[in-house]
């Protein structure tokens, strides 16, 4: 008994070692693997060279130029001269605007870490890299990194983005172009592993591997580099005259669906977006919701005539007054009526009475679907970072009241991108195309084009030739007519939304804005022009109108479009 209970003991034991060696070398296998290698090899990140971003001309809108990341080593530190040592790189590198305070506070916390290495500034140019290697200061050092530049300064800032620092320190894009694309720009870190001895320096004959860094691509993009500074000189100037809160505009290729400028104020330096108020950072022509008042007159009217249910010359029956729908009462913008108005004079006059006429004969099946098929409710997945699209109400929740005020463009949200890209549709003959502000991603090996990619078809030939007839009798007609470039064919409707506050509409604050496209017959471009709060005038007409003509203007000149009236 007493020998099986020794054979049985060293049987026991035998197996406890075996499953003990089994844990140790296979199961936990890796993680001693990497362990023991943290210990004896030493890895280096080297930084890819992130991708440029070009117009359509091959300008450089941005590119990368070499930065630096400034380091320190705590224990090198005597620790009475963390304060003066953190208050003495503070002031050299605090860029203009920020507080000095703040930096040193924070270069001191890090500083008096209990550690042998610790990250203390990003993005540090090599102006103040040798500055601070002349304060001689024990302990800090810098590894190169890259930094971007932007030739063009604030230009087409919303459209950029900016890069920055995710919480892991390393470089991310964020908003517009450099968020959405960040994958393709930032590319691929390359490593160096080598052996080190017991001090940590390197072995000389030791192991050593290394994989280099890939860049990242590069961008064209399908913007237009005199577009876009002529879009943003003018609307500089009409922020200014007409005294706006803020401004924005677009201008797209309606038959390809090509980005050719886009631009927004205020605006920001994606150099030195800390300076900025975060607000400024997200691109309103994506991210804005507002609601489009009269320039959305167009799209109800293209749904009426696509559908049958009026013509050009169907008569009014119901706009010789006000009129009265759930205990509200719908008027005209300027309180003027008239009797047997048709459909086409109702787009002329921008009237609200005849558009709750066309919208009563084409019922909220039919209106709703269209809302759908133009895409509104839907992101346009326009190729930039954090847009946004507004929800339609569902369908059982609208009252007859909200049928009437959306037909005139009121009590519906939807973005700036959303509405050109539907009106587009009026101006290339029927088709919903997807924006782009990218034309080709490319590398060291190979060249994506991005093609136009048209979603659906909304409305027929016929019925969007009807509609620019209307919308050119507008210009030629309406409230705008005093302000219209003579000489061409332009398609254009204004748009005047009051903003809702509290549950009501504010009377004194407005959005202007006018939207349309030229030459009308073979549009070469369509644009919205919008003014957030216009001071000096409530009305598009007098606002956003002018602004519109005076790019289009220009615009003529630039792509050698002749007058042809």
């Amino acid at each position: 008994m007493r020998i099986f209970l020794i054979k049985s003991f060293f049987v026991f034991l035998f197996l406890a070692i075996a499953v003990r060696l089994f844990y140790w070398q296979v199961i936990k296998a890796a993680y001693l693997q990497a362990q023991a290698e943290g210990q004896y090899f030493t890895d280096v990140k080297t930084q890819a060279q992130r991708g440029k971003i070009f117009f359509s001309d091959g300008a450089i809108l941005t590119s990368s130029n070499p930065s630096f990341s400034m380091f320190a080593n705590p224990k090198l530190i005597a620790k009475n001269q963390v304060a003066n040592m953190a208050y003495s790189l503070a002031k050299l590198l605090t860029e203009q605007g920020l507080d000095v305070d703040e930096l040193a506070k924070d270069l001191v916390f890090k500083l008096s870490k209990d550690l042998y290495w610790v990250r203390l500034k990003t993005n540090v140019s090599l102006e103040n890299k040798r500055a601070v290697e002349n304060l001689n200061f024990a302990g800090i050092g810098f590894e190169q990194t890259s930094g971007r530049f932007y030739p063009e300064g604030s230009s087409s800032a919303h459209l950029l983005g900016f890069v920055g620092s995710s919480e892991k320190g390393e470089s991310k894009g964020y908003f517009g172009l450099e968020g959405y694309y960040d994958g393709e720009l930032k590319g691929i870190s390359g490593l160096v592993r080598h052996e080190k001895d017991a001090l940590g320096l390197p072995i000389i004959i030791g192991n050593f591997l290394t994989s280099q860094a890939k860049n990242g691509k590069d961008l064209t993009l399908n913007l237009d580099r005199t577009v876009q500074y002529i879009v943003e000189q003018s609307l500089k100037s009409g922020l200014e005259k007409y005294g706006a809160k803020a401004a924005s505009a677009v201008v797209m290729d309606p038959k390809t669906g090509s980005i050719l400028a886009l631009a927004a104020f205020p605006n920001y330096d994606p150099k030195s977006y800390l300076n900025f108020p975060k607000e400024y950072y997200k691109d309103p022509i994506v991210a804005d919701q507002y609601e489009p008042g009269s320039t959305f007159k167009v799209l109800v009217m293209a749904a009426a005539l696509n559908e049958n249910v009026v013509k050009q010359d169907t008569k009014c029956d119901i706009c010789s007054g006000s009129v009265s729908l759930g205990g509200f009462i719908i008027r005209t913008w300027n309180n003027k009526y008239r009797p047997e108005l048709t459909a086409k004079e109702t787009i002329i006059h921008s009237d609200n009475t005849g558009m709750v006429f066309i919208s009563k004969k084409l019922g909220l099946d039919k209106f709703y679907s269209y809302l759908e098929n133009f895409g509104f409710g839907d992101l346009t997945d326009i190729d930039l970072q954090d847009e946004s699209s507004p929800d339609i109400r569902p369908k059982k929740g609208w009252k007859e009241i909200d049928l009437a005020t959306a037909s005139f463009g009121q009590g519906i949200a939807v973005t700036p991108i959303q509405m050109v890209r539907a009106v587009a549709a009026i101006a290339n003959g029927g088709y919903l195309m997807e924006p782009h502000i990218v034309k080709k991603i490319s590398d060291e090996n190979r060249v994506f084009e991005i093609k136009p990619i048209i979603v659906r078809q909304v409305i027929k030939e016929s019925t969007a030739q009807q509609v620019r007839e209307m919308m050119v009798a507008a210009v030629e007609e309406g409230e705008a007519k005093f302000t219209k470039t003579k000489g061409f064919k332009i398609a254009g409707k204004t748009g005047t939304a009051q903003i809702p506050v509290a549950g009501h509409y504010d009377p004194e604050k407005t959005i202007a804005s006018f939207v349309g496209f030229a030459p009308a017959d073979n549009p070469k471009f369509v644009m919205l022009v919008r003014y957030d709060q216009p001071s000096s005038s409530i009305f598009g007409a007098e606002t956003a109108a002018p602004t519109f003509f005076e790019i289009a203007k220009q615009l003529f000149t630039y792509y050698k479009i002749a007058p042809t009236e």
